[in-house]
């Protein structure tokens, strides 16, 4: 089973500060707040493309290793498609059967295990969001299709696994290659009911993967999947910005079904 992080603690005591909420701006699907009691509580959080940007590290390690096996690589604007989902199932189409997906992954974590893991940037707000929300009494879990041995580096490179209660994510070999399975592992580690959970992701991969569980999805459009992919996989609610998940978050009750419109 992955490693945990540190219990974090909230700033606030979490039943006092749940009562005193405040929304500062509306989500953005229109949503009515509800009572704390019927408040969804946990939110799965995705990394790539939500929290950061990762483009640089991920496209540029991609484009090396199809180089490396002798293929020209696409320019850089036209590999952002390979934001989110399995890299494996991304090197297998880009090389269309003629080199080993495999073998491309291996020297793709070559250097992305070294540098291209840190080749990213926090998008503006998050942090802010992420401290909201934590100080709220949301209980916070890294949801990542990235193997979990980088995505615990690159929350501690960039100060953010304070927030999260713990990480959870792919192993290199690719037990979780399938999102929906590592949503099922968190469900089942930590005890959480899926009526109780959100998911936070940029990604028709982050909405698909929830939804197996009966899990609605906040979409991030900052991120590499737009308000297209995300409305077509059935998100419940598209934010603009970071700023914008608290409130949207709060809105989606435990028995909301819809979708953003």
């Amino acid at each position: 089973m992955p490693p945990r992080l540190p219990l974090q603690t909230a700033a606030d005591d979490r039943g006092a500060a749940s009562a005193q909420q405040k929304t500062p701006e509306a989500a953005r699907n229109g949503g009515t707040l509800t009572a704390e009691p019927n408040r969804r509580s946990a939110l799965l959080v995705d990394l790539d493309g939500t929290l950061t940007d990762p483009a640089e590290g991920i496209v540029g390690c991609f484009r090396l290793a199809l180089e490396t096996l002798g293929r020209i690589a696409p320019p850089a604007a036209e590999l952002h498609w390979i934001i989110g989902p399995p890299l494996r199932g991304c090197f297998a189409e880009a090389l269309k059967g003629e080199g080993d997906p495999e073998e491309a992954l291996k020297i793709y974590r070559g250097r992305y295990s070294v540098e291209g893991l840190f080749e990213a940037t926090v998008y503006d707000g998050v942090r802010e969001a992420l401290a909201e929300l934590r100080a709220t009494g949301t209980r916070l879990f890294l949801c990542t299709a990235k193997p979990l041995v980088y995505a615990e580096r690159i929350l501690g490179h960039f100060d953010l696994e304070q927030h999260f209660e713990a990480a959870y994510g792919d192993e290199l070999g690719g037990r979780f290659q399938d999102k929906a399975d590592l949503v099922g592992h968190i469900l089942e580690r930590e005890g959480l009911k899926a009526d109780d959970c959100c998911m936070w992701g940029d990604r028709k991969h982050d909405v698909l993967a929830a939804s197996r569980h009966g899990i609605p999805t906040i979409g991030a459009l900052w991120g590499y999947g737009g308000a297209d992919e995300l409305r077509a996989a059935g998100a419940a609610a598209l934010c603009e910005s970071p700023s914008h998940v608290p409130a949207a978050f709060r809105a989606l009750p435990r028995s909301e079904r819809t979708r953003a419109s």
